[in-house]
């Protein structure tokens, strides 16, 4: 993965992070952990959070898997493109694609099982619980972190896709660390702040894409760019 995909995966990932913890946040405070001493709190937010960037990793590794088949068939330029303008769309008209894109019921049914799991390991008081609360939290429906899933897609290979959303996930660590233990800075008017920042990014994650999609070569064009060498056989 080169360019600046690794800066933009981070950077997307410490943007979205301040979502994150007004979506994720209340899970984390909910372990059963507060009541510990330190080093309990920053085992079991580090297991937590181990869980839930091993799950943008595993996401990010199989589609990145589909988007190295679309290298070799040329559509990846397309999906860079169309990827780009999704973002695009996602923060100039928020509202029409919340119409047009809906959740199908067998998500939602999907999503219902893991909220009734994660409300389960929510009770225990070992580090395989908070890890596999991790896991699952991962799952769960997150506009941002479908964009970045979209833009792993467009690093055309498996390890890219899986490093670009490890990367995204790394990027959510320093915020939702601090929330288990300074919970008290992260005050309604900071999110606000930081959350204005996150089109931002999304609509500069975007324009990146569009250009890379512009930019990449189709198989078949670039070996009728190839340059045929006469080679000259001896009798």
């Amino acid at each position: 993965m080169l360019g600046a995909l690794p800066y933009l995966a981070f950077s997307m990932g410490l943007m979205s992070s301040f979502h994150c913890i007004g979506m994720c946040g209340p899970i984390a405070l909910a372990l059963p952990i507060q009541k510990g001493n330190k080093f309990v709190r920053l085992s079991g937010l580090m297991t937590y959070n181990f869980g839930r960037v091993s799950t943008y990793g595993f996401l990010g590794l199989i589609l990145g898997s589909i988007g190295s088949s679309l290298v070799w068939i040329g559509y990846l330029r397309y999906l860079s493109v169309f990827s780009g303008l999704l973002m695009l769309g996602y923060v100039f008209w928020p509202a029409y694609l919340d119409r047009r894109f809906r959740t199908p019921r067998f998500w939602q049914k999907f999503i219902h099982q893991i909220k009734t799991s994660m409300a389960e390991m929510l009770r225990s008081k070992s580090l395989p619980g908070w890890l596999f609360l991790g896991i699952l939290n991962g799952l769960l429906p997150c506009g941002l972190v479908y964009l970045a899933l979209i833009s792993s897609v467009a690093t055309g290979g498996p390890l890219n896709g899986s490093l670009f959303m490890l990367l995204f996930g790394a990027g959510t660590l320093p915020a939702m660390m601090a929330v288990g233990f300074f919970k008290q800075w992260f005050t309604a008017s900071l999110r606000t702040k930081m959350r204005k920042l996150t089109p931002v990014l999304i609509a500069t994650a975007g324009i990146l894409l569009v250009a890379r999609g512009l930019m990449i070569q189709s198989p078949s064009s670039a070996q009728a760019n190839v340059q045929t060498i006469t080679i000259c056989h001896g009798e």
